[in-house]
């Protein structure tokens, strides 16, 4: 049987979170950028979740919920400071004013 369907494709932005309409939609992407930084870095040194945690002053179940995408209530200052005790050097820079809103972006060496 071969059945035809009219699909429709739309091309989303560099944003899932903007296109799926929440209003937080930048912070939400930098958050997940983060929360995968921090599981590559754990995955690369080998650790455990509880050394993870150990290391990072926090506890396992919220080790577990950051590296699995759970990061609401976790600020992005928070989790820059787990970046940076996984070993990552965070550079923030602030660039001159200009005449429109500024923009946050990460960028990974």
């Amino acid at each position: 049987m071969n059945v035809h369907a009219n699909i429709t494709i739309e091309e989303g932005s560099t944003n899932v979170y903007a296109d799926l309409g929440y209003t937080d939609a930048g912070e939400m992407q930098r958050k997940s950028q983060l929360a995968g930084e921090i599981a590559r870095a754990i995955k690369a040194r080998r650790l455990t979740q509880e050394d993870a945690a150990t290391l990072l002053g926090i506890d396992q179940s919220k080790v577990s919920r950051i590296t699995c995408g759970q990061f609401r209530g976790v600020s992005e200052a928070k989790l820059l400071e787990l970046v940076a005790r996984l070993g990552h050097d965070v550079k923030i820079v602030v660039s001159p004013a200009r005449r429109r809103a500024g923009k946050i972006e990460l960028q990974f060496a």
